[in-house]
């Protein structure tokens, strides 16, 4: 099956926003080659998550869920690129942070499942559904990086160099 760029939504949970986890879950989606087409920090209400979580609302989890999820602000992203769904997921990790390889954003910032710093669309149409739901509906801002056409490769920059 050939690469295809889609979107994904990833989320960092009150747990990472907490720990400020931010800027290292972004550096890891940016040096991967991916690129970030929205970014939104909101504390999002129970009827947002609610919505957003609907498919675990008969699961045992799901009302401590909600409120875990609404208890702080949260980092709701779009990213871009080749088959950034699948990667995304394996660069998450297991939901299960016990099960998560060393090298994983979870494997490597977590160690309990009910607070797992992250969360990641597992399709691109559970990312489209996000979109639909209203947290990230704005529109998003089209911009190149200066490694787009070459994601994989460094920059190397003439410039002068900056003391």
């Amino acid at each position: 099956m050939a690469a295809k760029t889609e979107r994904t939504f990833i989320a960092v949970k009150p747990d990472g926003v907490q720990r400020g986890l931010i800027g290292e879950i972004v550096k890891r989606f940016e040096q991967k080659g991916f690129r970030l087409v929205a970014m939104k920090f909101l504390q999002a209400s129970e009827d947002l998550l609610k919505q957003h979580y609907i498919d675990l609302k008969d699961r045992p989890f799901y009302p401590g869920l909600v409120k875990y999820m609404s208890s702080g602000p949260v980092a709701a992203m779009v990213w871009e690129g080749l088959n950034v769904v699948k990667t995304g997921r394996v660069m998450l990790g297991e939901t299960n942070p016990a099960d998560s390889k060393p090298g994983t954003i979870r494997g490597d910032f977590c160690i309990e499942v009910g607070r797992n710093i992250i969360h990641g669309s597992d399709s691109v149409d559970s990312a489209r559904a996000v979109h639909k739901t209203g947290s990230m509906s704005k529109p998003q801002t089209s911009y190149q990086t200066l490694n787009h056409a070459f994601p994989h490769r460094p920059v190397i920059s003439n410039g002068p160099e900056f003391a």
